[in-house]
């Protein structure tokens, strides 16, 4: 079997399994966010942080929730980090620096899982399953609630209720992460991936000197590592170690993990507003957008030119043997497409193209489909973005699901994108100005601009993923990467909410003749075309002067 055909069947494989997820598990998470009633262990949650599941919130104190949390978790992440020398089960690793332990802490919280230091020789048992694993949980949480809170913006009327943040988040993490994350564990231990307390021992002698691994609860982080977009790994390989991800059937499980839910709550989004067919709309615009990139990546990466290339089948550079072009290429914007930032492959050593396709997949604001919950509520800003584009086209007050999107809901709409590409840009900028960061670099030129970029890219969209060649654990990066990481996670959120708060207190406005039918294809077509032009317009400058100066070149 060629390697071509083989990442066809795989890809195939992947949209059969998603399609059958698609229904019962949109469904099922509509129901859960539905629900009036609570779990008895929900209760006991609600009781223990004091919280009323009942009480109906506007978006200001849903958006305090939100923070409130966060700040939090950031403080308790922080804490147990630098006191992990103190700790029971640390393995004898000493507390994490300041500045790591923030920049860690903010990225794990901000569900970005950005990590700048060697997971197997830094962290121990405690922080990475009762401060790190936690977070992957509750992270992804928070962002499905934002984007459940959206969605009921859309479907309630004469109201600025929009839920309550507390059940929310319960509710998200008991009752839809958690029991998805067991069943992935127990597949991920089935094909090979470890899930122990084991200490540090050696393992042979290599080069005149022992080689040392230590064990960990692998397999239960690497599901909720996928499942919840966060991305960070157990060991610094990531997905290309094979403690995380040993195979090919592995490597395609943790792809499905990856997608299924940001693909699936499309369905739960047209089941609550009460139309099923807005959902298959959005559907289709992540589903074009993801299998243009998958394919484009695959080509750029099998077609690459050069007798290397040709004798190893493809740019095998920075690749495992046992996912091959395919698998890594499929992996690669699977991650980047959403928040999730993990690596079974280093971007690094892509083609120019490549490497490219990588940076603009989280540019485009990793929205096809996006991670759990911010792709939605990222996804829906820009459907709002399409429609008030298409009423300046034929002179009509804009609609959207019944609503009008007047000047304060294209103001907040227009705030929201705004937000991630300033950040990544001004940053960037600042970093290849001063004299010190660009030190960090291992490349020069066009490859080298592109690892600041990617680093920002990857910090300020709340992927999490590296180009790998950048030593970002310095004093400045892991000062400014956390600062980005947080603001471009929490930010947005005001603006989400806002929106919806401020739909959700609009009465409904009866369609006519001359309502765009935000259902049908035409629709997807404008919706792509306008994620499209808006990201080219913003970012072309600086793509050109990293990944499309190297790819014209090489």
């Amino acid at each position: 079997m060629s390697p071509v055909l083989a990442g066809v069947l795989q890809v195939l494989a992947l949209v059969v399994a998603l399609g059958l997820a698609y229904r019962p598990l949109g469904d099922y998470m509509a129901g859960v966010y539905s629900s009036t009633k609570h779990l008895r262990v929900e209760k006991w949650m609600y009781k223990a942080v004091g919280a009323d599941p009942n009480t109906q919130m506007r978006w200001p104190a849903y958006l305090r929730g939100v923070l409130a949390f966060s700040a939090v978790s950031v403080l308790f992440l922080y804490l147990l980090q630098r006191l992990q020398g103190a700790l029971p089960g640390s393995l004898g690793f000493a507390s994490i620096d300041p500045d790591q332990a923030f920049n860690t802490a903010a990225s794990f919280v901000a569900n970005t899982n950005w990590q700048s230091y060697y997971g197997e020789q830094a962290m121990g048992h405690v922080v990475q399953t009762g401060g790190l694993a936690v977070q992957n949980f509750v992270s992804a949480a928070v962002g499905m609630a934002v984007a459940v809170a959206l969605v009921r913006g859309f479907a309630r009327s004469r109201t600025g209720e929009l839920g309550n943040f507390w059940s929310d988040l319960v509710r998200g993490t008991v009752r839809i992460l958690l029991p998805i994350a067991v069943v992935g564990a127990l597949l991920l231990v089935a094909c090979g991936a470890i899930q122990n307390f084991a200490g540090i021992h050696e393992v042979g002698q290599f080069m005149g000197g022992s080689q040392q691994w230590n064990g960990g609860a692998v397999a239960s982080q690497e599901a909720i590592k996928e499942l919840g977009t966060n991305g960070g790994g157990y060991f610094n390989a990531n997905s290309s170690h094979p403690f995380e991800n040993p195979n090919g059937l592995s490597n395609l499980l943790e792809i499905f993990l990856i997608l299924v839910i940001p693909f699936a709550m499309t369905r739960t989004f047209g089941r609550m507003v009460g139309s099923l067919k807005q959902g298959y709309a959005i559907l289709a615009t992540m589903g074009v957008i993801w299998l243009g990139f998958t394919t484009l990546m695959m080509w750029t990466e099998f077609a690459h030119h050069g007798p290397a290339f040709d004798i190893a089948g493809g740019a095998m550079e920075g690749k495992e043997t046992r996912f091959g072009i395919a698998g890594s290429s499929i992996f690669a914007v699977a991650t980047t497409l959403t928040s999730t930032g993990a690596v079974n492959s280093f971007h690094s050593s892509y083609t120019g193209f490549g490497g490219g396709i990588t940076m603009l997949g989280m540019q485009l604001g990793e929205i096809a489909p996006g991670g759990v919950g911010s792709g939605l509520y990222g996804m829906l800003i820009m459907a709002i973005i399409a429609v008030f584009i298409a009423g300046l086209m034929v002179g009509r007050t804009p609609e959207y699901l019944g609503k009008k999107i007047g000047t304060r809901e294209i103001k907040l709409a227009a705030c929201y994108i705004l937000i991630t590409p300033a950040l990544v840009l001004c940053f960037t900028a600042a970093a290849m100005a001063l004299p010190t960061p660009p030190h960090s670099m291992t490349n020069t030129g066009a490859h080298g601009f592109s690892e600041i970029l990617y680093a920002y890219t990857s910090g300020a969209n709340n992927n999490g993923s590296a180009f790998a060649g950048l030593n970002a654990d310095t004093q400045w990066f892991n000062t400014t990467i956390g600062l980005a990481m947080l603001l471009g996670r929490f930010l947005p959120m005001v603006f989400v909410l806002a929106l919806a708060g401020s739909l959700a207190e609009q009465k409904p406005v009866p369609a006519t003749v001359g309502t765009l039918g935000t259902h049908k294809p035409l629709f997807s077509g404008l919706l792509v075309g306008t994620i499209l032009i808006i990201t080219g317009l913003t970012y072309f400058p600086a793509l050109a002067l990293g990944p499309l100066a190297e790819g014209l070149a090489s």
